[in-house]
């Protein structure tokens, strides 16, 4: 058989100011260590054999219909603009529209240098590469919206970083790659015919029912108030939450410094770069206005109207706080059994997450175990969830069904630092079990799993990761 990629391809025939033509640089020995057989069939995808693949998805071998390209973009990076970044190690190969109707890019991440580098090598490690895989995948299964993962490759090259290390490939899939720095480039040069055309391709590819560079904001605003909810109901810090790194799609995009929490803390930074707590987990809500204030203020600039316009934006902006509460309410309702709103919920849940923090509770077992009646086991002065308890207890009893709800809302499995850092260290050994089966057990997070019981326990002292590093 031979792979087969139904290319159709949409950003490539915009104007040029929105790439940079770019073939993927060769590897020496490519092997493939994963592929989606799931997405691929989503995709329409027909795999060819595994030599062929390995080719392929380390960027050895263009297919026929690809038309590979490094985008273009800017953004904010921990709040202070850079004029131009763009894809420095990632070449979109092309587009595909699947079985279910969905348009969605293919790209290369760690195909080698882009005229958008700075100097990097445009490389990723075999670390991030599997990082990226599992965490991404797994997101998909706890139904957050995310970018997903097609395959891994090894290159069969050391990459330079801290120490020599072993070089991989990672095609990623995504709605689009469209984010707020791609926007802002073209606001920031003044290129007013180039943001018209950006945002007329935005609106038609994934907000058809979007009015103007408005109603395209409208769009993006409400997509990432339902995302970061999301985020929070799992215990998920992104880690850097620059403009370059807000899908408009409203897909969780770039898997760097992310980590899902352990112990529960609002303040909670796991990001080695992030020194003054910026993307806390606490935080993000916050940081999602504040990117979306950006895509207002670049968006405006091709507005004729530019008073209105502000009185517009500013409102579709001020409203994104409450539209996240809401969300995040119904979450943590759920989280807690309620299918029903009464008032005082928001209390009896701000309550139990104020006790959390305060008995090292961990996040994802905790909201687990309230459907089995051992949620006290996890604080360390159980008292202090019996107290709550007893309210909780009441709320419940004028619900239908809080188990059932409770247990569609709380994974039993998340993807745990810990188990994640294991399986990056014995695959760079050549082992590739753990990752195997970490993959598998996270594809069913609300399943009793008794068999893979031991990757939903929180690490040991000795086991515990302070810091996730970016992948580049």
């Amino acid at each position: 058989m031979t792979l087969s990629i139904p290319f159709d391809n949409s950003y490539a025939r915009l104007p040029a100011a929105f790439y940079s033509k770019q073939a993927p640089e060769p590897v020496r020995a490519p092997r493939l260590v994963a592929f989606n057989e799931d997405l691929a069939r989503v995709l329409r995808i027909a795999p060819g054999d595994v030599e062929e693949m390995a080719q392929a998805f380390a960027g050895n071998a263009v297919p026929p219909g690809a038309e590979p390209l490094a985008q273009l973009y800017s953004g904010h990076q921990f709040g202070h603009y850079n004029p131009q970044l763009g894809d420095g190690r990632a070449i979109l190969l092309g587009e595909v529209v699947g079985s279910d109707g969905i348009r969605r890019d293919i790209q290369l991440k760690g195909s080698g240098r882009t005229p958008y580098s700075r100097a990097g090598d445009g490389r990723a490690w075999l670390g991030p590469v599997l990082r990226e895989y599992v965490v991404s995948e797994a997101m998909h299964a706890l139904g957050i919206p995310t970018t997903r993962a097609l395959a891994a490759v090894e290159t069969g090259e050391v990459v330079m970083r801290e120490a020599p290390l072993p070089g991989a490939v990672l095609t990623r899939v995504a709605q689009s790659h469209l984010r707020v720095g791609t926007f802002q480039v073209f606001a920031a040069r003044g290129d007013v015919a180039s943001l018209k055309r950006l945002t007329e391709y935005a609106i038609d590819r994934h907000y058809p029912q979007a009015e103007g560079p408005m109603g395209l904001l409208r769009a993006v605003r409400d997509a990432q108030a339902r995302l970061i909810p999301q985020w929070m109901s799992v215990g998920f810090i992104h880690g850097v939450m620059n403009t370059d790194n807000c899908a408009i799609s409203g897909e969780t995009i770039d898997y760097g410094p992310c980590a899902f929490m352990d112990v529960y803390h609002p303040n909670t930074v796991f990001s080695s770069i992030d020194r003054g707590g910026r993307y806390a987990y606490a935080n993000q809500p916050e940081i999602a206005v504040w990117n979306l204030a950006q895509l207002a203020t670049a968006l405006i600039q091709q507005v004729d109207d530019k008073e209105a316009a502000v009185e517009e934006a500013t409102a579709i902006v001020h409203a994104m706080p409450e539209l996240m509460q809401e969300h995040w309410l119904r979450l943590f309702r759920a989280k807690i059994g309620l299918a029903r709103a009464e008032e005082g919920d928001l209390q009896l849940i701000s309550d139990l997450l104020t006790r959390m923090a305060h008995n090292q509770a961990d996040f994802t077992n905790t909201f687990r175990a309230l459907g089995g009646g051992k949620a006290r086991d996890q604080f360390t002065d159980p008292a202090a969830y019996d107290t709550w308890a007893e309210g909780w207890q009441a709320r419940c009893a004028r619900e239908e069904d809080p188990m059932a709800v409770m247990r569609q809302a709380n994974p039993a499995f998340i993807p745990r630092n810990h188990r994640v850092e294991q399986m990056i260290e014995a695959a760079v050994q050549g082992d590739y079990g753990p990752f195997q089966r970490l993959n598998a057990a996270l594809a069913r997070p609300f399943d009793d799993q008794p068999e893979n019981a031991d990757l939903a326990r929180p690490p040991e002292q000795h086991e515990v990761v302070h810091a996730t590093f970016c992948g580049t």
